[in-house]
């Protein structure tokens, strides 16, 4: 059977947006309501520092949760870093097993320049990937 590969470039959400790990939840939700987004990418603060990803799941349960308020805490105080990234020549089949393998629902994509390309998710994944045709 000669299957043929689809990579993560071609199923990953290019729209992403950015926030700064110093920005209030709030500032978040707000952002991610606005762009209809579950996630959002952490800026790196230097060269040397990593990406973040601030998940509505985090929000729900470090924020929600525990009834603190959004406007008094920061983006960096619940998101996750580092995060875990692909590539976007990985073959979805193995981005997938990842993502399993690591209980994670998104990823960030990053280019050979080091710099984020996109977003990649099992819905992604599944619905634009594996039955892209359909």
């Amino acid at each position: 059977m000669n299957e043929q590969i689809v990579r993560v470039s071609e199923v990953m959400t290019q729209e992403y947006d950015l926030i700064d790990g110093m920005a209030t939840v709030r500032d978040a939700i707000v952002r991610m309501k606005e762009l209809n987004a579950r996630c959002l990418v952490v800026e790196k603060r230097h060269d040397d520092d990593e990406y973040g990803l601030l998940l509505l799941s985090d929000i729900a349960r470090k924020v929600l949760a525990p009834n603190r308020s959004p406007e008094r805490v920061n983006v960096y105080e619940v998101m996750a870093k580092p995060v875990m990234f692909v590539a976007p020549d990985m073959n979805i089949r193995y981005c997938a097993r990842l993502l399993d393998k690591f209980h994670m629902t998104r990823v960030p994509v990053i280019g050979d320049n080091g710099k984020v390309v996109g977003v990649v998710s099992f819905t992604d994944l599944v619905l634009r990937g594996l039955y892209k045709d359909i």
